[in-house]
């Protein structure tokens, strides 16, 4: 929650947060539903949800259609104890809200209604118009925004610096399609009074929906108060397309970029790194272009990613050296000063402080001891067809190159593999295992070879 609601500026306020789910999402052209597609590695569900939850909202429920079961899904994994209303038949958005009516009655102080297709609303917008409604001088705080077309969008007209009322483009006047001051269907509303102004809402309206909008004109024949806060255009944007879709992604790429040079990292070619929501980069990180960070990432300190690395599920300690060409895949975890290098592709990997896979190497269900060597080619066999199987390979050892470690193995620590050796029984530490086929040779073979065929 932000600063501005704590308890020393305001008494404790509960807060109900409801997501709008249940649209059926039609021109994206897609068998996945809507608020189910990514931006920055996670959905469009999950973002709003996050946004909420650090809003202060004591309990979130999602609204979803009848046909939407991995909504409800992606909602529970995302926040275990979210509530799920079912809205049956689509009527519009104040008719989705509430589908919510239960957790509406429970007597929440504040209301927030957020879309799960706007996932670009910072949690600071959401704590600020809960500042609005605890201030209690109104009781509908309506998000808006200034748009450079307005065209298709609600109006918040505006009268005396108040808001009045939100009109539907469809149903507006030739006069109120001039103003540019529009609607971003974000709502906050005082608990006290929500299930009194949504209920008094009609559908006199040229598509006989309940829109949500019309809560303006609802407070205002009961007397009470309503405002609009006013956000960034690119904050409000909706996604409804796949268009939509990537210019949000943009748009949070471009924040997230900001953010990590901000924080002390150095981004080599900015627009070529693409993060996720919840990548971490230490101070003096240097990342070099063309770099992709799946989920879960973390960069300590100094530590260097190369160029046309893809990072996910994978901390990297300080001073370590990651790539050119690299796929670090969940469960790597980079000691102080580890190396990895180009074309070496690891998972659920331990690699020890100074330890170094630098060339065209597979290293999977591993652990590397500190200051090992894994030379080029390595493979580590670690699946049968059945199930997975670990290596270990102790600190200071030497594996040759074209080396294949048949899982589950051990090498001791010291130990010394030599290249092109298949081991399939644990090394003792310091020893030198070594398999290799005698080399024979055939003087003037390759000649006789040649006039044979005719070369």
């Amino acid at each position: 929650m932000s600063e501005s609601l704590s308890p020393a500026a305001y008494p404790r306020r509960t807060c109900l947060a409801i997501v709008l789910a249940a649209g059926q999402g039609t021109r994206m052209r897609s068998r996945l539903p809507k608020a189910l597609h990514q931006v920055a590695g996670r959905s469009m569900l999950a973002a709003v949800l996050a946004a909420v939850s650090g809003a202060g909202a004591d309990h979130v429920v999602v609204v979803v259609g009848p046909d939407h079961d991995a909504l409800a899904a992606e909602a529970r994994k995302v926040m275990p104890d979210v509530g799920i209303a079912v809205q049956a038949d689509r009527r519009g958005t104040a008719h989705a809200v509430l589908a919510a009516r239960e957790a509406i009655a429970a007597g929440f102080d504040d209301i927030l209604v957020a879309f799960a297709d706007t996932p670009l609303v910072r949690t600071d917008t959401f704590s600020k118009m809960r500042v609005a409604l605890a201030c209690g001088e109104t009781a509908v705080v309506c998000l808006g925004f200034e748009a450079r077309d307005p065209t298709g969008y609600g109006r918040l007209v505006m009268k005396d610096g108040v808001l009045d009322a939100i009109r539907e483009d469809r149903d507006a006047s030739d006069e109120e399609r001039k103003l540019t001051l529009c609607n971003a269907g974000l709502m906050g509303i005082a608990g006290r009074s929500a299930l009194q102004l949504l209920d008094a809402i009609g559908c006199e309206n040229s598509q006989r929906e309940y829109y949500l909008s019309d809560i303006v004109a609802a407070a205002r024949a009961l007397k009470l108060a309503a405002c609009a806060l006013i956000a960034p255009a690119e904050e409000v944007m909706g996604v409804n397309d796949r268009v939509q879709l990537a210019a949000a992604e943009a748009a949070t790429q471009a924040r997230l970029r900001s953010q990590a040079m901000l924080g002390g990292a150095t981004l080599v070619d900015p627009a070529s790194v693409t993060f996720a929501y919840d990548t971490a980069l230490g101070q003096d990180v240097v990342v070099e272009p063309s770099v992709v960070f799946g989920p879960g990432v973390v960069v300590a300190a100094g530590a260097r990613v190369r160029a046309f690395s893809h990072l996910e599920g994978t901390s990297v300690g300080e001073n370590a050296i990651v790539g050119p060409f690299a796929r670090l895949r969940p469960g790597t975890r980079l000691a102080e000063g580890a190396r990895i290098g180009n074309f070496v592709e690891t998972k659920a990997a331990e690699v020890g402080a100074g330890a170094k896979i630098n060339h065209l190497s597979y290293v999977g269900d591993a652990s590397v001891g500190a200051k090992a060597n894994v030379g080029a080619g390595t493979i580590t066999c670690n699946y049968d067809g059945f199930g997975k199987h670990r290596t270990q390979i102790g600190a200071g050892a030497f594996i040759g190159s074209n080396t294949l470690l048949v899982a589950p193995v051990a090498v001791g620590e010291g130990a010394i593999v030599g290249a092109g050796t298949v081991v399939t029984e644990d090394v003792a530490a310091d020893a030198l295992a070594l398999a290799r086929a005698q080399l024979a040779q055939k003087p003037g073979w390759a000649a006789r070879f040649r006039k044979k065929k005719g070369g």
